[in-house]
């Protein structure tokens, strides 16, 4: 059950800025598509055009081949949860998950049936009694989970659905959708702000930006080839330096690194590096790789299994760094101190841009 959105605009406010503006990508059939972005993006207005919960000003969506812009959400066969879990609170878990089955006024027996296979699916069998001001955070999701899957919708569509939690538990339930998908292999959409999440559980990301998709791709794709710089900053978290083309190179103060084939002379050119693509090592020792420079130790912050080095470049640049802390260790750094470093991979674009 693929879902294909073509050309969809969607504007809240005659004359004002879409939400949503001339969007087409397809999520493909079985696999989990992450819509990924900052806040504002559109990602959820999306997700609801696609829905059903609202009409797009143009374009269409079609899941399953079938054009289904014009109908309403009840004959889409669409699962929904939302961050908020949207429980009936005077309802028993039993009674919300069999919510959507009553609605379609389905057999008592089967209704049944159906609860105790969802409460089984999400390992919730014991609490069925309970209300949802009785369950943990990440019981209430998965009783929401379970009411959107007990409808055995053709397609699920999730916004933010672990963004309330706290991190453990998101972790958690990751894993746990991600063993759920793996037993349903039910086409899946999750719209989500956190690049993480999207890039270990998706099989296809969407990076949307100011209502507009700016690339689409595998996970790997994303990351390893971002498409323009808004990507590359914005996926892996980079550090971007500025300089321009000069002999064939991006030359960035002290550090010349390959421009692409079309880049001409005197051009500006901006080179995103992320933390840990960058090699440290102490003066006179000199790094593995082809793209050695000196910079100093400004400032240094233990995270975790992890040191964040801010490293000051010759040109006044900064860029961070991160080291696992034993390899860090055996360095013997501090603040202040001079140290080697090698740029082992970089994206470089040619162009002005706004970052």
């Amino acid at each position: 059950m693929s879902i294909v959105v073509e050309q969809v605009t969607r504007r809240f406010t005659s004359g004002g800025s879409p939400a949503v503006a001339d969007v087409s990508f397809q999520a493909p059939a079985g696999a989990i598509t992450s819509l990924l972005g900052p806040s504002g993006a559109g990602k959820s207005t999306l997700l609801r055009l696609i829905a059903g919960l609202e009409s797009p000003d143009s374009g269409r969506v079609r899941i399953d081949g079938v054009d289904c812009t014009r109908q309403p959400v009840q004959q889409r066969g669409v699962g929904v949860v939302f961050q908020s879990y949207a429980l009936f609170r005077q309802m028993t878990v039993r009674q919300n998950i069999a919510f959507g089955l009553d609605v379609r006024r389905l057999p008592r027996d089967e209704t049944r049936a159906r609860v105790e296979e969802m409460l089984r699916l999400v390992q919730l069998e014991a609490l069925g009694d309970r209300y949802p001001g009785q369950l943990s955070g990440g019981q209430r999701q998965r009783v929401a989970f379970a009411r959107a899957l007990a409808i055995s919708p053709r397609v699920l569509l999730l916004d933010e659905p672990f963004g309330a939690l706290d991190t453990r538990v998101r972790e958690e339930l990751r894993e746990w959708l991600h063993a759920l998908h793996s037993r349903t292999g039910l086409t899946t959409l999750l719209v989500t702000h956190d690049q993480q999440e999207a890039l270990e559980i998706s099989q296809h990301v969407v990076v949307m930006s100011e209502g507009r998709v700016v690339q689409a791709g595998s996970p790997e794709d994303i990351y390893n080839h971002p498409a323009s710089p808004f990507v590359a900053s914005f996926i892996g978290g980079a550090s971007v330096l500025r300089g321009r083309v000069q002999s064939g190179k991006a030359e960035l103060g002290s550090l010349a690194l390959a421009v692409p084939a079309a880049a001409r002379e005197g051009e500006a050119v901006h080179a995103f590096v992320r933390p840990h693509d960058i090699k440290l090592a102490r003066p006179g020792e000199a790094p593995p790789g082809p793209r050695p420079v000196t910079g100093r130790v400004a400032r240094l912050k233990v995270v975790g299994g992890f040191v964040k080095v801010l490293l000051e470049l010759p040109s006044g640049d900064e860029v961070t760094v991160q080291v696992p802390r034993s390899e860090f260790a055996a360095l013997g750094l501090t603040e202040g101190d001079a140290v080697r470093a090698d740029v082992l991979s970089a994206s470089v674009f040619v162009g002005d841009y706004a970052i």
